[in-house]
């Protein structure tokens, strides 16, 4: 134990790595500052930088080295506490490093105070995730959405940019006593490149709310259709993408890399003679930058706006690793008011957990289902499960459909899948499970005066 400069109480645990990639331009060491693990006794057995350094692999920075320091907050001027500036210098110069990563959102002056300090270049959490996301988007959208969130992420960055014209900003009014301060080259360009950031960012936000218009569209044609709609949510890499194509059999791209899915994708499977309508969108991860949950806001509402979320989590991960990417993805689904949703917990990727400790997994987690999208393990269960929860939602109809209403009957086989139905002298007698919202639209058909 040692105290910093401020009189801190911290405890560092440092861990060298090997470099995974050594031709790689970039080696990064990548800091931390964790809070001190109950009892004071580290954070051994536990690699506290371990979703940093996979954001690092994903954009193609080596890791040479790490460092964590142990207290309560971070140091609010150079994110680490002074007595280990210079610690941090030696592992730098020991590891080869010619970038700091942090496993935190730094301030403006944090960072720059830290680069001054150490005379490498400094990035934090929410810049890897931002390269990251800017390398995985391909439609228009996407690609608007992550210049979005760069350009907020880049605003109160923007004076960083023209320190080399401070010296100039003072005008006249340096020195000599009532003379008018000017504006110097520095500031003067300071604030153009202010205003022409905050006019693209106005620019990015009109045609992406005419895009969400137009998905609007396509949304309401879909509703028309009154089809059960089921959202996949979860931590990056969770395996969401490779579900999907299990369950619906399509080909959407799939990696192991986290961020691979950014773009909302929707397919549709069969079960019992109803159809399901499946949506991918992009994963979650601990400390998500705010400015990303903003951008995204469009694409994760198809989150929101499903009857039933899938939670999907790797099950092959200890269970302090499923603890905390459930608390991660419980955090987003707050943020964008998904939170109160329908929700069915999905172990994915049992075919790498032992038999002799699947049932412990699945004990911990009660009502959860045990799949592999990889093998198709526990699948058919999983469309059984889907398709119970939904039912409970639904409203039983019973219709008297006339012969000459043909279309109105193809409509309920359509949602209703599976129905009940009886010729007789006056049309078809059915019975059927809807939304509630058909089964209004068909109150005119009720027997007896009655839908439900």
């Amino acid at each position: 134990m040692s105290k910093d400069r401020g009189g801190n109480t911290t405890q560092t645990s440092r861990r060298r790595a090997g470099v995974e990639n050594r031709r790689a331009a970039q080696r990064a060491l990548a800091i931390g500052v964790h809070p001190t693990p109950a009892g004071g006794n580290g954070a051994e057995g536990r690699d506290e930088l371990a979703e940093l350094k996979e954001l690092l692999r994903t954009a193609g920075v080596a890791t040479a080295g790490e460092l964590v320091q142990h207290r309560d907050e971070p140091d609010p001027d150079r994110y680490l506490g002074k007595g280990k500036i210079d610690e941090l210098k030696r592992e730098i110069a020991a590891s080869d490093a010619n970038l700091v990563a942090c496993d935190d959102e730094l301030a403006p002056r944090q960072e720059r105070n830290l680069e001054a300090e150490l005379g490498v270049p400094v990035v934090d959490r929410t810049a890897v995730i931002l390269d990251i996301f800017a390398d995985h988007a391909h439609t228009a959208e996407g690609k608007l959405q992550v210049e979005l969130a760069q350009l907020e992420y880049n605003l109160a960055r923007l004076r960083g940019l023209w320190t080399h014209l401070d010296a100039l900003a003072g005008g006249f009014g340096s020195g000599g006593g009532g003379r008018v301060a000017t504006r110097g080259p520095g500031e003067a360009q300071i604030e153009v490149d202010r205003r022409l950031a905050r006019d693209r960012i106005a620019a990015l936000r009109r045609r992406l709310e005419r895009t969400e218009r137009n998905r609007a569209v396509m949304r309401a044609r879909r509703d028309t259709a009154f089809l059960p709609t089921v959202a996949l949510a979860g931590y990056t890499n969770a395996g969401k993408s490779t579900l999907l194509n299990a369950l619906t059999g399509a080909d959407v791209s799939v990696g192991e890399r986290l961020f691979h899915t950014l773009d909302p994708t929707t397919r549709a499977f069969l079960h019992d003679g109803r159809r399901f309508l499946l949506t991918d969108t992009v994963g979650f991860i601990r400390k998500l930058p705010h400015q990303l949950v903003e951008a995204f806001k469009a694409t994760l509402e198809e989150t929101v706006r499903a009857d039933l979320l899938l939670h999907v989590i790797d099950g092959s991960q200890p269970e302090e690793g499923i603890a905390m990417s459930i608390e991660a993805v419980d955090s987003v689904l707050e943020e964008i008011g998904a939170g109160e949703k329908p929700r069915l917990i999905v172990l994915n990727k049992v075919d790498l957990v032992p038999e002799s400790e699947r049932g412990e997994v699945l004990l911990a987690h009660r009502g959860a289902v045990a799949v592999s999208a990889a093998t198709g393990e526990g699948l058919e269960a999983l469309r059984e499960e889907v398709a119970r929860t939904i039912r409970q939602n639904l409203t039983e109809v019973e219709l008297l459909v006339p012969f000459e209403h043909g279309d109105r009957l193809s409509e309920l086989h359509e949602v209703a899948g599976d129905l009940e139905r009886e010729d007789c002298a006056d049309g078809v007698h059915v019975r059927a499970l809807v939304p509630p919202e058909l089964a209004e639209r068909f109150a005119d058909l009720a027997v007896n005066g009655r839908s439900g």
